[in-house]
């Protein structure tokens, strides 16, 4: 079951980006320091818990993109894949990374703050935390996330 973060970005893209070109862009681009983004609600394809902000442009639609995720200890997102590649990068404490179709732990890699990992399009995944973390992704939108089980689908236990 495919599920396109596409509609669930779209508001908070247009309200990020928009705040992020009109107070921090300059000809020379944009520039936001710590504590200037601004957080919203993870899309309804997430789990909850999690907050995002558009540093850059719209990852619901084609183009670059930069978001970053905020998430609590304990946060888990269950196996899926997109359909673009990714670029991760830990801005603050921990995030684990498994490949795969079973959330299993197995062979998760643990990445720090500042750590890096490239996400291939198409590889199957998971991804845990254990303490709270801020999570940098970019790559070329549009941005999605489909669950390689579709019970896993937030929106879809939402809408029973």
């Amino acid at each position: 079951m495919r599920t396109v973060f596409i509609a669930s970005f779209a508001a908070l893209a247009l309200t990020s980006a928009a705040w992020a070109q009109s107070e921090h862009a300059t000809e020379e681009g944009v520039f936001i320091n710590k504590g200037q983004e601004k957080w919203g609600n993870a899309p309804p394809t997430m789990p909850k818990g999690a907050k995002f902000a558009v540093l850059n442009g719209d990852p619901g639609k084609p183009g670059p993109f930069t978001v970053r995720m905020s998430a609590p200890a304990g946060y888990k997102i269950p196996p899926h894949w997109h359909s673009q590649s990714e670029n991760l990068t830990v801005i603050t404490g921990s995030l684990y990374l498994g490949m795969g179709d079973k959330a299993d732990g197995k062979g998760a890699h643990i990445l720090s703050a500042s750590g890096f990992h490239y996400l291939p399009a198409k590889q199957h995944h998971y991804a845990y935390t254990k303490v709270p973390a801020v999570i940098q992704i970019s790559g070329d939108g549009p941005f999605d996330i489909n669950y390689v089980d579709a019970k896993d689908n937030p929106e879809r236990v939402s809408m029973k």
